[in-house]
């Protein structure tokens, strides 16, 4: 688990902004250009590498990034967000402990309907089921929407699956192929997990309503990241899209989630059923639902309804679930 010492200081993110190009940079010349000791330089650098990151230190020559570090950068992500532009109102910050916690702070505060926080490092990532979410720095995608609804909290069923949906559709865009979508909401790539959602709403069930909607996305998983992770998983390097492109998948992530948002404030999740079952790697397979209380439900997998449950055709017939708790798996 990460604790607050493991949280990069503001100096820690400054150097490596500078370190980014990847080429050598002594510590005279960055205590010089800081006013800093170079003690405090090599403390500030001494501990990155348990953010993921690998830091050469060679005498006579200074430190280097074994590899670039891409940033993320508002002007080159609204370049890839089209239409959706407008509607969006962007924050990127080098560190909180969760994306989702804060902005659902924010939304109680009257944040609008749009805001975006991206987060090069979270300490505290959650994924579904209160799982964590694993990532090092500049190596995945971190980041919250917050989404107003004039509708109430009854009507948001089936939006998690309609993120699945705006997802798929961004990495299509991007050229990424053998994408799958897993119920309720994670993102496949040849059957290990890419991306995860997390929503969390606010309001009344008649309404109005907003849904803080936490996207956490592998775009290259070193090797220490995936020990930890007990599951399957997949980045998007493998797919053939370089961390070069960090930016514009950021981009294409936005516009199509605005779009998918703005369908299903008009419509719920039903005109998206459709799609989302044809990519819904479980269609018409047998599967088990794991309960809260370690039941297991075996049977075979006949899409969603129109609100997003699963149907499920059992030994004692068709059963109908929802998110919840509940976890499905391969039989």
């Amino acid at each position: 688990m990460k604790t607050e010492h493991d949280v990069p200081k503001p100096l820690t993110f400054a150097l490596l902004r500078l370190l980014a190009d990847g080429e050598f940079h002594s510590g005279e010349e960055m205590a010089h250009r800081f006013e800093l000791s170079r003690a405090s330089v090599h403390n500030a650098l001494q501990d990155v590498a348990r953010y993921g990151i690998t830091l050469h230190s060679v005498r006579g020559r200074g430190y280097q990034l074994a590899q670039p570090l891409y940033w993320l950068d508002a002007t080159q992500i609204a370049q890839h967000t089209g239409e959706a532009r407008d509607s969006l109102h962007l924050e990127i910050l080098d560190h909180v402990p969760s994306s989702n916690k804060l902005l659902l702070q924010r939304a109680t505060e009257g944040a609008a309907s749009g805001t975006v926080l991206a987060v090069e490092w979270q300490s505290a990532g959650r994924g579904r089921l209160g799982r964590t979410w694993h990532s090092g720095l500049g190596d995945a995608l971190t980041f919250s929407l917050l989404w107003r609804f004039e509708c109430g909290l009854a009507a948001l069923s089936g939006l998690s699956l309609g993120v699945g949906v705006a997802l798929v559709r961004a990495l299509h865009e991007q050229g990424v192929q053998n994408i799958g979508l897993k119920w309720p909401n994670d993102v496949l790539v040849n059957e290990g997990k890419l991306a995860g959602i997390l929503l969390e709403a606010q309001g009344d069930m008649l309404g109005p309503s907003a849904v803080v909607i936490g996207i956490g996305l592998n775009l290259s998983l070193p090797s220490g990241a995936r020990s930890h992770i007990e599951q399957a998983v997949s980045d998007l390097e493998e797919c053939g899209v370089p961390l070069q492109q960090r930016n514009r998948v950021m981009g294409l992530l936005l516009k199509h989630l605005v779009a998918v948002m703005r369908e299903f404030a008009a419509n719920g999740f039903a005109p998206l059923r459709a799609e989302w079952e044809n990519d819904h790697l479980f269609h018409h397979r047998q599967a088990k639902l794991l309960l809260p209380d370690g039941t297991k439900i075996e049977g075979k997998v006949h899409g969603v309804t129109a609100e997003g449950a699963l149907r499920l055709e059992t030994a004692h017939g068709m059963q109908v679930f929802n998110a919840g708790e509940v976890s499905l798996r391969r039989a």
